[in-house]
């Protein structure tokens, strides 16, 4: 059918035409209406860090403003106390515990999220959204054996759904002491290159064990081998020195790359996974925020965390994408203080509490281990509030899934479940159990929390900080004791009975 001209001389398309025209535009609408997605995913953040969690002396205003325009959710929790595991369960949907390789990687550990597998990444990008990983990455890179850092990073972000990436390789106190973006290392000079070793001392690069003179952190325990930026770190690195970071820069460049991204891409649906350093060791906040908070370097990396969601806050203001754009912000999990560098945290800690009056910390299977601050923020859709419904960030797999509408596959992603309605308000019920995972492994249901059996010390006696380890079963009511003082164990056998039953029936499944 063509076109044909009425009487007044205008061009009218046919039928079919407009039919055409319209469903393009529809898909137009349909496809600019995806809301964008920003994980802020903060390193070592304890429950009570933010004002919005209880935090009287420092202040976080930019990261409250979150919680101000969105859902603060108060029982909402890391599926482990240390790094790699929980990053790792919330890219693939899957608790690190059935693996036996998924404690915290060294700095040259091998890729653990393989090519092939399902990822929240490879999730967004079948939606059709521009996907990046900026900041700390800590699940290994490059085949058996380790990366090549000095050629193609082979099994990186990239390979498993990242369509770009600027990443730590590891963390700030493990050597590389370098950045990668995509799949090489940034700023090599091919005539310096990188070695890196975790078992064996290589080259001439000073060790803080060695030379402690050359220090400018001391550290209270390990993190006594090379040193970078007058930082021991831990790991042993040679060459690679057009390449190092320097400590004080990394929370404003990780911000910058963000932002760019942001800008790139406002007028297409994107995932930002923002992988902050801000709080963990080595904490070497720049200079405008030294000394600021009171409370000493960890304070003072707070205070450049907030002015880094601020950043990204103003930047989403700026382009009139914050009413469209989901931003969660969480943890990996629970806080700690001295964690192996003497940078006057422990000292000035003064008043503020970390944990916010919850048992543990980092590393403990007790609730300040994988307790975190979640808040989930999407100015078109939820209305401001608290929520009391349990979460795990196990889920976050399936529920943005369900939010793009893609399908999960089941037999890699076992352990997430669809609970969007959850995360936005809809609903107030949420999961009815979750793990926690540490030296113990754990399960909350409802207000019981049983901890298994394990062996191990009970305090962990460099961070000071209680483990939960214990040869006997624990069992404690969060409703009636949040600080896990009283086991109740020895009262309840049938509860106990109960929920370990339950736990190995989920870790066999």
């Amino acid at each position: 059918m063509g076109y044909r001209w009425n009487m007044a001389g205008v061009l009218v398309e046919p039928a079919s035409m407009r039919f055409l025209i319209i469903f393009f535009l529809s898909i137009s609408l349909v496809q600019a209406q995806k809301p964008n997605v920003i994980l802020i995913y903060v390193d070592d953040l304890g429950y009570g860090d933010l004002g919005s969690y209880g935090s009287k002396t420092i202040k976080t205003p930019h990261m409250d403003r979150l919680a101000k325009q969105g859902l603060r959710f108060t029982q909402a929790y890391s599926t482990s106390a240390t790094c790699t595991p929980s990053r790792y369960s919330l890219l693939t949907g899957t608790y690190a515990v059935r693996r036996k390789d998924t404690g915290i990687a060294t700095g040259d550990a091998s890729a653990l999220i393989l090519p092939g597998q399902q990822t929240i990444a490879s999730i967004f990008s079948k939606a059709g959204y521009q996907s990046a990983v900026i900041g700390k990455w800590h699940l290994g890179l490059g085949p058996q054996g380790g990366p090549n850092w000095n050629g193609k990073i082979a099994q990186g972000p990239l390979d498993i759904g990242f369509t770009e990436a600027f990443i730590l390789p590891a963390t700030g106190d493990r050597v590389p002491c370098v950045y990668v973006e995509n799949d090489r290392v940034v700023g090599l000079d091919a005539n310096d290159p990188i070695q890196v070793s975790y078992t064996t001392k290589i080259g001439i690069m000073p060790t803080g064990k060695e030379n402690p003179e050359l220090l400018r952190m001391k550290h209270s325990h390990g993190h006594d081998q090379s040193i970078v930026n007058g930082v021991g770190r831990i790991g042993y690195m040679q060459g690679g020195t057009a390449a190092l970071w320097k400590d004080e820069d990394i929370a404003q460049r990780l911000t910058d790359r963000a932002k760019s991204f942001i800008g790139r891409n406002q007028r297409k649906p994107f995932f930002l996974y923002f992988a902050t350093h801000d709080i963990h060791v080595p904490r070497l906040p720049h200079a405008k925020f030294l000394g600021k908070s009171g409370h000493g370097n960890r304070g003072d990396a707070l205070l450049q965390l907030d002015d880094s969601v601020g950043q990204l806050m103003k930047t989403l203001d700026s382009l009139e994408l914050t009413k469209n754009t989901i931003v969660i912000l969480t943890s990996d999990n629970g806080p700690v203080v001295d964690d192996g560098y003497l940078d006057q945290s422990k000292e000035l800690l003064g008043d503020h509490r970390p944990a916010a009056g919850l048992k543990g910390g980092k590393y403990s299977s007790f609730e300040a281990g994988t307790r975190v601050p979640f808040i989930v923020s999407w100015p078109a859709k939820i209305k401001q509030g608290t929520s009391h419904a349990l979460l795990s960030q196990i889920d976050f797999v399936s529920s943005m899934a369900a939010l793009v509408g893609q399908k999960v596959d089941q037999n890699q992603a076992k352990d997430s479940d669809n609970q969007l309605a959850a995360w936005i308000g809809q609903s107030k019920e949420g999961r009815t159990y979750v793990i926690e995972q540490a030296g113990s492994l754990a399960i909350r249901q409802g207000d019981w929390k049983y901890i298994s059996p394990s062996k191990g010390a009970a305090v962990n006696a460099f961070v000071n900080i209680e483990l939960g380890n214990n040869p006997a079963d624990q069992l404690y009511n969060l409703s009636h004791d949040p600080a896990e003082k009283m086991n109740l164990a020895h009262e309840n056998p049938t509860k106990v009975q109960e929920l370990k039953l339950q736990l190995r029936a989920i870790m066999e499944k």
